[in-house]
């Protein structure tokens, strides 16, 4: 039996909270990922700014450490936190593995070192880049990588009419 007073519990009813207010139909789930990715992508830019500007490395040196960092982060918390879910971590992190990969080229290497390449700042860059991943990312994680996660994190809309 599962804990269900524990931190993963509060995040839930927290993200359900936020959503519940919303004019239109938005999963806690969404609510959940933004708040983590939200950290973790300020912990990607940390990493990017203190390899690039404090440490003078090569952009894609301090680009690929950022992201790295910030998307095992990203996987624990999300995990745990926001899709609770408690299927093998192998498996998750084969998938979640092939989308990190496809988004790192279609986003970071294409959009992201592509915009800088034309001459944008390189936070702007990524930033707009970020964009692209969020979208990408969140949709892979609740639908491919952590389709088994707890009911608690879906919208009413998604779970009405199916059995528990």
């Amino acid at each position: 039996m599962r804990d269900e007073s524990g931190l993963p519990a509060r995040f839930a009813a927290f993200c359900a909270a936020l959503v519940r207010p919303l004019p239109v139909c938005v999963p806690p789930s969404f609510a959940g990922y933004a708040i983590i990715n939200g950290f973790t992508f300020g912990v990607d830019l940390a990493v990017l700014t203190l390899a690039r500007s404090g440490l003078g490395l090569p952009l894609p040196v301090g680009v690929t450490a950022g992201y790295l960092i910030a998307f095992g982060l990203s996987f624990v918390l999300n995990r745990t936190l926001n899709f609770r879910s408690h299927a093998p971590v192998g498996g998750q992190t084969v998938k979640y593995a092939v989308a990190v990969g496809v988004n790192y080229l279609v986003f970071i290497l294409g959009v992201g070192a592509g915009l800088a390449g034309l001459g944008v700042e390189y936070h702007l860059s990524r930033l707009l880049a970020g964009a692209g991943e969020a979208v990408f990312m969140y949709c892979v994680m609740r639908w491919v990588v952590f389709a088994d996660g707890k009911q608690g994190t879906r919208s009413k809309a998604v779970t009405r009419g199916q059995p528990r």
